[in-house]
């Protein structure tokens, strides 16, 4: 007599292996958001770079790239953590717009004495834009007027104050050397410069423009600082999670995210070095990606906004005041605007769509920095791209506004699965 016996109970190893690719299609799906928009920009970027015959990548397009659109993302930062609270600006480049005037008034045509010095012209723009953010906020945080309603009277009310400033649209300038360095100019090389292959010399004796390669050696060191450092928090952030029992990502997707976006600001940080090296403005927008990043991961009031935007009535019955941070949010929005408004005063209306783009949720209490950042790099790219290929201005804004319109129906999409 013959017996049948049970299947063996498979080993846990086994289940292990089985459930691996399970986890990762998991982890892959649940930050699509974050992975698609990454994906996104280096595709972007590689498109541009072909249809442009590999102008997009030259050194001086790079920094030229970074210099035009710095604003977006300075004004993105300020734009995501009120679209997070659940709110909207739509007055950012009007403001920004008006203290670009007020700033070149100050220092060219009003007779101020010390008060026309741009550092003391800077500090005094940025405390208007400040004041200007409470001022709406004060309306949307404390008589629950739609920020809709406000910000758009603002909108109205800065343009034409812009326009009166300027005397309907005349030029101001120009303007001193030390101010438009915030824009224009490039770190300097303390460390020295390095050159790897000579430059050639025509018969002239004359150097040939292009020719050879010298890196800006402080560029380099720099680059590697934060390359060393994005892995460094980065697994440190994932060990941490680890440890209080959150799940996180696969190791193997981890480390391909951490090289692939190693080898990417790698590459630029080279491409910069090779030419100037790093815009000042590129050196700015650092320091202030790192401290809303901080802001909202790390600090109490980051967290109360997500929860705001989350859900208000909620927030509001756990002891959260939310119209004293209704009005910070919009106060931090219009010092952001004045200082884009300093960068550059008159190329506006792209710091809306590069969050939405970014990945924050049109209804509120989703977004991060990075994904506010790399959605402006994403608009300056198009913009940058399309300018070098002759498309028209006109079909320009019919393909952001597509861009924009897929990001918030991605967002919609997500939303409703959820």
């Amino acid at each position: 007599m013959s017996t049948e016996s049970a299947p063996a109970p498979q080993s846990g190893a086994a289940e292990d292996v089985k459930q691996g690719p399970r986890i990762a299609v998991s982890a892959l799906t649940t930050n699509l958001r974050e992975y698609g928009l990454i994906i996104a920009l280096i595709v972007i970027m590689l498109f541009f770079q072909y249809t442009t015959s590999g102008t997009l990548f030259k050194p001086v397009n790079l920094s030229n790239l970074v210099q035009q659109n710095s604003f977006i993302i300075v004004m993105a930062l300020g734009m995501l953590l009120v679209i997070v609270s659940g709110h909207i600006d739509l007055s950012v480049g009007s403001v920004a717009g008006f203290i670009g005037a007020l700033a070149a008034m100050m220092m060219v045509i009003w007779p101020l004495g010390p008060l026309s010095n741009p550092l003391v012209v800077s500090i005094i723009c940025l405390i208007v834009g400040g004041a200007i953010g409470a001022a709406q906020g004060y309306w949307i945080a404390y008589h629950r007027i739609p920020s809709f309603i406000v910000t758009l009277a603002g909108m109205l009310i800065f343009r034409g104050i812009c326009q009166a400033l300027l005397g309907g649209g005349s030029s101001v300038g120009p303007l001193p050397d030390s101010f438009k360095a915030l824009s224009s100019g490039f770190i300097p090389d303390v460390i020295g410069p390095l050159t790897l292959i000579p430059p050639t010399v025509n018969a002239a004796g004359k150097t040939i423009l292009g020719s050879g390669l010298t890196l800006h050696m402080t560029t380099i060191v720099l680059g590697l600082i934060a390359v060393l450092a994005y892995a460094y928090f980065g697994l440190r952030a994932r060990r941490k999670r680890e440890r209080h029992g959150y799940e996180a990502e696969p190791f193997p997707l981890f480390v391909i995210k951490t090289l692939v976006g190693s080898a990417l600001a790698l590459f630029l940080v080279v491409q910069f070095a090779s030419y100037r090296g790093l815009p000042v403005v590129l050196l700015v927008m650092g320091v202030l990606i790192s401290l809303f990043v901080f802001v909202t991961k790390r600090m109490t009031i980051g967290r109360r906004i997500y929860a705001m935007g989350g859900n208000a009535k909620a927030a509001q019955l756990s002891g959260i005041n939310t119209e004293r941070l209704t009005l910070l949010v919009f106060i931090n929005m219009g010092v952001l605007s004045a200082l884009g408004g300093l960068i550059i005063a008159a190329r506006l209306g792209q710091a809306v769509p590069a969050v939405f783009i970014g990945g924050a949720s049109a209804m509120g209490g989703v977004g991060q920095v990075i994904g506010a950042v790399v959605g402006g790099f994403i608009m300056g790219v198009m913009n940058n791209g399309m300018s070098i290929m002759g498309v028209n201005v006109d079909w320009q804004q019919v393909v952001k506004g597509l861009v924009l319109l897929g990001a918030v129906i991605f967002d919609v999409y997500n939303k409703n699965k959820a």
